[in-house]
């Protein structure tokens, strides 16, 4: 028996990083999936791309700083033992990592939900969001907030509303966020692509500072997410009048408030130059940002995306409405 489980990645297109502050934010998936099989085995074992590995302890659990801390963080947050189950996990992805697309955390939810089908765990999508979440958060010490697990978890284009919710609140403290599906209100193919910069980054390093500035009660970051949660309730209203010139204004206003509190950089920047003199009526991060990947509203795509693989985008990718995690036995 193989169980085998994928999960999408995600773009912000409007409000991130409000998700992490009681925000609210639309986003779409990517076409690109991370993927993890399990099957039978003799011993605890894990695959990743050439590496493989086994775990025969308790301890083997501990991080490695290698390819399976990943792997290694879901089982613990599972509570699996090498003494107790056995198995074969084999993860791969063709989501850019370290990228704001939500990379690891699609490998997380692909994970989770293969681990839960072999225990024949049984949750509401919400559940299994927060519980990839509390992986991250416990085991992974990412600063994150809940626009991954739930994008990846739920799939589609969707208007989030995250209130009551934060990253410095304690998990069991969380309401579950509302999630409002809008891949029904447009036509595909969307008018959006992504421009990866291949410059790599870690999330919770971008949103530190930031953090630190609102936890401080620094009105000037309070009120600047606010209004970018607002942008996010607007662009909905927006999405379903086909008034992508509003939906574009909006992104470049995301874009100006995180550069003005220095959450962007020079790889993110320059690309949605790039974008806007070519063709783009609106071009933010995907992501965190400090690298990472910028998505851009054009409909000149092959233009757009000519001037960007010009200069130097590492890679494009086109964002498109498609499942979130599907977990099948094989």
């Amino acid at each position: 028996m193989t169980i085998r489980a994928t999960a999408p990645g995600r773009t912000g297109v409007i409000g991130n990083p409000t998700d992490m502050y009681g925000g609210s934010v639309l986003s779409c998936t990517t076409a690109e999936r991370a993927v993890c099989e399990l099957s039978d085995a003799e011993v605890l074992a894990l695959s990743a791309g050439y590496e493989d590995t086994t775990l025969r302890t308790a301890d083997d659990l501990a991080p490695g700083g290698d390819i399976f801390d990943l792997s290694r963080a879901v089982l613990r947050g599972m509570n699996i033992s090498p003494e107790t189950h056995r198995f074969h996990l084999r993860t791969e992805t063709d989501i850019p990592m370290q990228a704001g697309l939500a990379g690891s955390t699609a490998l997380v939810a692909a994970i989770y939900g293969a681990v839960s089908a072999y225990l024949g765990k049984k949750e509401a999508p919400h559940e299994t969001a927060e519980a990839i979440r509390r992986i991250e958060y416990e085991q992974m010490n990412v600063i994150c907030g809940f626009q991954d697990q739930y994008m990846t978890v739920f799939g589609g284009l969707n208007f989030m509303d995250f209130r009551g919710k934060g990253s410095h609140l304690e998990p069991d403290a969380q309401p579950y966020a509302t999630v409002e599906p809008l891949a029904g209100a447009v036509a595909e193919p969307l008018p959006l692509l992504l421009a990866n910069t291949g410059v790599k980054h870690h999330s919770g390093t971008a949103h530190k500072p930031v953090r630190q500035r609102w936890l401080d009660g620094d009105a000037a970051v309070i009120g600047a997410y606010e209004h970018l949660a607002d942008l996010a309730r607007s662009a909905k209203a927006s999405l379903w009048r086909g008034d992508w010139q509003a939906i574009g204004d909006a992104m470049n206003e995301n874009l100006r408030i995180q550069q003005g509190f220095g959450a962007s950089g020079e790889a993110c920047d320059r690309l949605a130059e790039v974008a806007m003199a070519n063709g783009a009526m609106g071009a933010k991060l995907a992501g965190a940002g400090h690298g990472g990947t910028v998505l851009v509203l054009t409909h000149e795509p092959e233009r757009t995306a000519h001037a960007l693989t010009d200069a130097g985008a590492a890679r494009i990718l086109h964002p498109r409405p498609t499942p979130g995690l599907t977990v099948e036995t094989v």
